[in-house]
């Protein structure tokens, strides 16, 4: 019997005899390549980085858009035997000096032995000034190659031994308001997380077409939309998030060109795709049978008006594939059956908020109930329970509790912090901050345990407040902020909303904050204590986009939100 490899390189290897095409769109122009091609042109890449003294152990920034020569070099740097360190780009041009000084901490805390980077892009790599008050590389920098110049080398490729302990990947967290955090991922890990993605969703390398816009700095592209299929040798149609964040409709008619199969997206994306099903005609959206949900809190009320908006373009509502996943369990963590669709678990919003208890409730009042999606039972390989987050004692069925994982995905810890991998683990097992239940083996996500707003006993959920405020017509979707602060009465809530409103409309800025107020008040049943309208582009994201709750809550208490 032949083992299955546990190494990337040895998969690639593999995956380029089974065929299989990657298509790169750069705007309205298609690039075609078989993978067989593109891992031949890695390994040249792979020659001119070891001609450069690349090797087992190395770390390789890179830093670059979407394009063929970063996938190239993605490959590439697995050839050498190194770990590859994909460096974020900024989602915002406000935010440039932050970003910079983030890329410069993450160069230097992953050690890295070279960056590699597109040209365009060497303004984000500024490093500090040195002693005297110069700018410039220092003693401790990293040496520069430019994307696209490492092919063609003279020096011989050698093919170092395969390494399942090594470091394939070093993911860093946002590093927002910290220093950033090094997920390790060894080639072990990656591996096994792609075999249980690859069992879960029902992959078919042989008919499968994945259509993919997300970031390759982010663990949902780099990993699960481009790695799994460059290791089975699937179709992959690649695009880059701008060209997507510029118009959001691209991606349904991506996937009616190219008779896409699976992709994958944050909830916020699927409210976005919605509004373009509605505008366009023409789409064939018959073959897709995996919309995986993930990243963030999957909205129920998007999800099902994505699958309606779909409807008269044949897309079949079982498509929708809420899941859960984090970097430090690689990627996948649990999914559900492909061809379920959307599970709801209606539970009583009192018995959640005071007892934790998910207790199912036929009633409809929306202040009465809460509606979460069920994401699925863990994939091959991980277990996953729920405890009481003082005791740590194990919690039973619908009992909300912490999620905990563990499982041969799981990261070993955080690159060169012992004292952040103790803080993340809990007798082996690794603790994820998220509140949660398990229902008949299914897991439910409430919230994140640091988010948590305790108001009178009760436990306030932000993501309730956040979408309520949302549905108000002059508020930007997915881009509320709910939180808690603590004042003379107690905590009160307070919700932070982005709006394209002019800032001398007084009287609809004043509509505006008692509409927010009102959806609040009736979605979660407590009165907020502040309304905040803000700018577009002012609430603070992760690299992936993600919401920061407690940046943000900061910048409100020291009076750093600048309101409209």
């Amino acid at each position: 019997m032949t083992s299955v490899p546990t190494c990337l390189p040895s998969r690639i290897e593999h995956a380029a005899r089974e065929g299989g095409v990657l298509a790169f769109i750069t705007g309205d122009e298609v690039e075609r390549v078989e993978w067989g091609r593109l891992h031949e042109e890695a390994r040249g890449v792979a020659a001119g980085l070891q001609a450069r003294g690349v090797g087992p152990g190395d770390h390789v920034a890179l830093l670059a858009g979407t394009s063929r020569a970063l996938v190239t070099a993605i490959e590439a740097v697995w050839w050498c035997g190194a770990t590859v360190v994909v460096l974020p780009l900024p989602m915002r041009l406000g935010s440039v000096e932050e970003f910079v000084d983030g890329t410069r901490r993450r160069i230097r805390r992953a050690d890295t032995s070279l960056l590699v980077a597109d040209p365009a892009l060497l303004e984000f790599w500024s490093p500090a000034p040195r002693s005297g008050g110069r700018s410039g590389p220092g003693p401790h920098d990293p040496p520069i190659a430019l994307l696209g110049e490492l092919g063609g080398h003279e020096h011989a490729y050698e093919r170092p031994a395969d390494d399942p302990e090594s470091l394939a990947i070093l993911q860093f967290t946002s590093g927002s308001t910290a220093d950033p955090k090094g997920v390790m991922l060894p080639h072990r890990c990656v591996t096994a997380n792609l075999d249980g993605i690859a069992a879960a969703a029902e992959l078919d390398p042989e008919h499968d077409v994945v259509v993919s816009w997300l970031p390759l700095y982010h663990d949902m592209g780099l990993i699960g939309t481009l790695t799994l299929p460059m290791t089975t040798g699937t179709d992959l149609v690649l695009a880059a998030p701008q060209d997507f964040l510029a118009s959001p409709r691209r991606w349904m008619e991506w996937m009616s060109a190219f008779g896409g199969t699976a992709t994958a997206g944050p909830n916020f994306s699927y409210a976005l795709a919605a509004r373009g099903l509605r505008r366009l005609d023409g789409l064939d959206l018959s073959r897709w049978r995996l919309a995986l949900n993930g990243a963030e809190p999957v909205d129920p009320l998007a999800v099902e008006a994505f699958c309606a908006a779909g409807l008269r373009h044949g897309l079949d509502p079982s498509a929708a594939y809420p899941a859960f996943g984090m970097a430090e369990a690689t990627l996948a963590v649990t999914f559900p059956e492909p061809g379920s669709g959307l599970a709801i678990d209606r539970v009583d919003r009192h018995a959640l908020e005071h007892a934790g208890e998910a207790v199912v409730t036929g009633a409809d009042d929306p202040a009465k109930v809460r509606d979460l999606a069920l994401l699925g039972s863990p994939v091959q390989g991980l277990e996953v329970r729920i405890v009481d987050p003082a005791s740590g004692c194990e919690l039973g069925e619908r009992l909300v509790g912490e999620l905990e994982i563990r499982g041969t995905s799981v990261t070993p810890g955080y690159y060169r912090d012992e004292a952040a991998t103790a803080a993340a683990f809990h007798d082996g097992w690794l603790r994820t901050g998220d509140l949660g239940y398990l229902a008949d083996g299914q897991l439910a996500v409430c919230g994140r345990l640091k988010d948590l707003i305790i108001v009178g006993g009760r436990n306030v959920f932000p993501e309730d407040a956040e979408r309520a405020a949302a549905a108000v017509e002059e508020v930007r979707d997915g881009n509320v902020i709910a939180f808690g602060t603590e004042g003379r009465r107690g905590e009160g809530l307070v919700v932070v909303a982005e709006t394209r409103l002019d800032p001398v409309d007084e009287p609809g800025l004043a509509a505006v904050r008692g509409a927010v107020a009102q959806r609040v008040k009736d979605a979660v049943g407590l009165p907020a204590r502040e309304i905040v309208l803000v700018r577009p582009g002012t609430l603070p994201k992760t690299s992936s986009g993600k919401l920061q709750r407690s940046l943000c809550r900061d910048r409100y208490r020291t009076q750093a939100l600048e309101p409209v």
